[in-house]
């Protein structure tokens, strides 16, 4: 049985390559994809999910969402991935006309799967957090939300305190983490013990090959940027580890803990905190990720782009 999947993403690396996954691996049903702005501006996201996904052209195309233009951002990734968030890929893309928002889409596939359907939240939260607010019901009709980002007990990765993704919009973030919706957190420290090494590029499917061409136009520019910009030899792609979570909850080892966003603090503006004293101050609302079976993770991602391939 397959298993309903929606990917709210904004393309950088790492939601290249779970776009890849996601859309090969027959145990999932990527019923939409939706942009949000986050390594990128608003409309380059939208731009960059509707090509990828043109770029691999799967057998069953999911819907497409477009990031809206006034999401409100406090950074961006283009120091690390480029101006267009895809180290320079540079893919064409059809001009649509006619296109539905972000916050519609997933409103709508929760309400057509009640219970059953996946998000993978691999960007900045304000998709949705516009979506509960605007309908608080549908927070407890999502399946499950796996939300990439914050951090478990190291530092964070745009300030001392802050990961990136909730960073980004944390006033959105808090709404989220406090929402009633069933979650999980995979945070940056956790999802970085699984780097991939150089050797990945010998192993990527031939560029005749959708999911090949992405990987091939995008990863070499992933391994300089990291390279260059932050001193070492592997790439991170917490959203890759986060799609094969969804599909081998088993790999992971959480725990329940109670868990917000700090949005006033002027030096940790952004930073996640997790209550983990044996008496917390509030009720457990989401499942922490603390380890993983990282080799198994990776083992995964590869045969999943060999069969792909």
């Amino acid at each position: 049985m397959t298993r309903k999947v929606l990917l709210d993403v904004d393309p950088g690396i790492g939601d290249a390559l779970a776009l890849c996954l996601a859309l090969n691996d027959p145990r999932l049903e990527v019923v939409a994809v939706t942009a949000t702005g986050g390594n990128v501006a608003p409309e380059q996201a939208t731009r960059n999910v509707q090509a990828i996904i043109e770029q691999i052209d799967p057998a069953r195309w999911p819907r497409i969402g477009a990031a809206d233009a006034l999401q409100p951002l406090r950074t961006d990734g283009r120091e690390l991935f480029g101006s267009d968030g895809l180290c320079g890929a540079d893919f064409s893309v059809a001009e649509l006309h006619h296109r539905h928002s972000s916050i519609k889409i997933i409103a709508d596939e929760i309400r057509a799967a009640p219970g059953e359907l996946t998000i993978i939240a691999g960007g900045p939260l304000s998709n949705l957090a516009a979506v509960f607010q605007r309908e608080p019901d549908l927070a407890t009709q999502v399946g499950h939300l796996i939300i990439v980002g914050g951090t478990l007990s190291g530092p964070g990765n745009v300030t001392a305190a802050a990961e990136f993704n909730i960073y980004c919009d944390a006033e959105a973030a808090r709404y989220v983490f406090r929402s009633p919706v069933t979650k999980t957190l995979l945070p940056l420290d956790v999802s970085s013990t699984a780097e991939l090494d150089i050797g990945l590029l010998e192993q990527l499917p031939d560029a005749s090959t959708g999911i090949g061409r992405v990987l091939q136009a995008t990863l070499p520019g992933a391994f300089r940027a990291f390279r260059q910009r932050l001193g070492v030899e592997g790439i991170f792609v917490p959203e890759a580890i986060a799609v094969v979570a969804a599909v081998h909850p088993e790999l992971l080892t959480t725990e329940r803990l109670f868990c917000d966003v700090e949005t006033a603090g002027s030096l940790t503006h952004g930073a996640t905190v997790l209550d983990r004293r044996q008496v917390a101050a509030g009720h457990p609302n989401m499942d922490v990720v603390i380890e993983f079976d990282t080799y198994a993770a990776i083992d995964c991602m590869l045969r999943t782009l060999k069969q792909a391939g």
